[in-house]
């Protein structure tokens, strides 16, 4: 849908208005055009179940962003060749039906869709009331399906024995009745058989302008409560801007709602995190002066950013890791003046690794959480990573470094069990001792570690976590200097959740910086398992 179905009313235009500091009272407003049958069956073709064409009911939206009836989605089955995540939600999934897509969504990916529920409600409840209005003022239109032939340009062919209905209302309400009843496929158009009058007109006017005011007040996000712009709709059902999600992830990741943890990066992996398709045609079609609205609003936000243009300032010093805590002596004049616009701003920063040359493009966002200043200006600043970025611009400002970043975020969820499943379908070599021999029978995970990295690759995710938690169990019984209480009293104990493991597992093994660097350019958590197995599987060679 690429227009507005109807002008926007003198109240609309009034919030537009405000939402860009004009005087409300100078917005004149002009007449409602007509509404033409394209544009009635656009707005009932909003509503209606792409498979069943019947009014969407329970509607749950896909990963993909489409949306349908609950009784709709096909009967899930088990899925192969995946063990991370480690979730029941997970391990049945279904093929989705709509053929433009076609991908293996997961059973705990799909959830009924909170918002898109109380838009259709108020959508269906409005029409269902004008229809009354219009059968006692005795409004009614004659239609009947369109056989497509008028549009190939041979009418001729047109099938004479479509039988045409009358029914209560206009144009709007008549077909929403066709569609209730079963009678309008979503892919068909309806033909009127008689000339619409005045009175049928100003009625779906005045219905669309009550069905827009009905769902109004649903189409506000619940981080910023303004319109939606880009709605995303998480795999708990909630809907927000994409820009508001991607701002409350930068330090929770669960929903603001419900507090369920949410994966997705809105904003850096948008192919994975596709907008909620229905929800955005409406708001298109409504609202398209106040939508223009909102994303002039947003692109100024995020352009406003403090750094003279600049995403973040940068310390070039040493390597940090997301989720993990960086403890800084802040002493040079330049980054003390850096801190002191941090604190006064958002509390964030970016850090790269300098490497003797210069600083590396790959860093980490980081959040201050305490800061200690001395009297002679001097300061120690505890951090903790947020998420990771790469470098595609840079200047020097009061003597530091600013810098535009690209965020580097994991792939979804659904994409990393895809890569798994992919890798581990191959066929695989028997698993080798630490001594080289093969292995028979039944054996502890530390006897198992492959030897070679093609065994890495077609290692099952949680093996690779099993592997790696394995190792550190080994080596806390063995009292290496790494893992003493002190260190886990910094970065915690060993954790079990294969998303945060190799983070933590890079800021206590005893590694040189290069090598551990090569964790913030990856994409998955698969990926980085493999990476740990390797460090792993060379401490061991070494070790026998």
């Amino acid at each position: 849908m690429s227009s507005a179905l109807i002008n926007e009313s003198p109240r609309e235009k009034q919030e537009a208005a405000t939402s860009r500091n004009e005087d409300p009272s100078q917005t004149h407003s002009a007449d409602h055009h007509d509404l033409s049958p394209q544009q009635v069956r656009q707005a009932i073709r909003l509503i209606q179940c792409p498979v069943c064409s019947l009014p969407i009911h329970e509607p749950y939206t896909l990963p993909c962003g489409r949306s349908l009836c609950k009784a709709c989605i096909p009967s899930p089955r088990p899925r192969v060749n995946v063990s991370y995540p480690l979730d029941a939600s997970r391990l049945q999934g279904f093929d989705c039906p709509f053929p433009d897509c076609s991908k293996d969504h997961a059973v705990g990916d799909c959830n009924p869709d909170v918002c898109l529920g109380k838009i259709l409600d108020a959508f269906e409840s409005e029409l269902i009331k004008q229809r009354e209005v219009a059968t006692k003022a005795n409004i009614t239109s004659h239609l009947a399906l369109d056989d497509g032939w008028g549009a190939t340009g041979v009418p001729s062919l047109r099938d004479t024995d479509t039988p045409s209905r009358e029914l209560a209302g206009g144009l709007l309400v008549a077909s929403f009745t066709l569609a209730e009843e079963g009678h309008l496929k979503h892919g068909d158009d309806v033909v009127f058989t008689k000339e619409v009058d005045g009175q049928q007109t100003a009625f779906d006017s005045l219905v669309l302008d009550r069905i827009k005011e009905a769902v109004r007040p649903e189409m506000e996000c619940q981080v910023c409560y303004a319109l939606f712009y880009e709605p995303i709709t998480t795999s708990c059902g909630h809907t927000f801007c994409r820009s508001c999600l991607q701002r409350v992830l930068d330090h929770s990741k669960c929903c603001p709602i419900c507090r369920r943890a949410v994966t997705i990066q809105p904003v850096v992996h948008r192919e994975a995190s596709p907008t909620n398709q229905l929800i955005e045609k409406m708001i298109l079609a409504f609202w398209p002066q106040l939508l223009g609205d909102r994303k002039q609003t947003v692109l100024a936000e995020t352009r406003d950013n403090g750094n003279s243009g600049y995403d973040i300032a940068v310390f070039v010093c040493t390597l940090s890791f997301p989720g993990m805590p960086t403890f800084l002596h802040v002493f040079e004049p330049r980054y003390r003046l850096m801190i002191r616009r941090a604190l006064e701003g958002n509390r964030t920063f970016g850090m790269v690794l300098y490497d003797g040359q210069g600083f590396k493009e790959l860093g980490t966002l980081l959040r201050i959480v305490n800061c200690e200043f001395f009297p002679d200006g001097r300061s120690l600043i505890e951090t903790v990573g947020l998420s990771r970025f790469r470098i595609t611009q840079h200047s020097i400002l009061d003597g530091y470094i600013v810098a535009n970043i690209q965020k580097i975020s994991d792939i979804s969820q659904a994409e990393e069990e895809e890569a798994e499943a992919a890798e581990t379908s191959r066929q695989r070599s028997p698993s080798l001792s630490r001594d080289g021999s093969p292995h028979s029978g039944h054996s502890s995970s530390s006897d198992k570690l492959p030897m070679t990295p093609n065994q890495l690759d077609t290692t099952p995710t949680n093996d690779l976590m099993e592997l790696s938690l394995d190792f550190v169990h080994r080596m806390q019984e063995q009292s290496v200097k790494w893992l003493t209480s002190r260190i886990l009293t910094i970065y915690g104990e060993c954790p079990e959740d294969p998303a945060t493991f190799p983070w933590w597992f890079a800021s206590i093994l005893p590694l040189n910086d290069r090598e551990k660097y090569r964790l913030l350019g990856t994409r998955s958590v698969r990926e980085r398992l493999k990476i740990c197995c390797g460090w792993v599987m060379e401490w061991e060679r070494n070790m026998w």
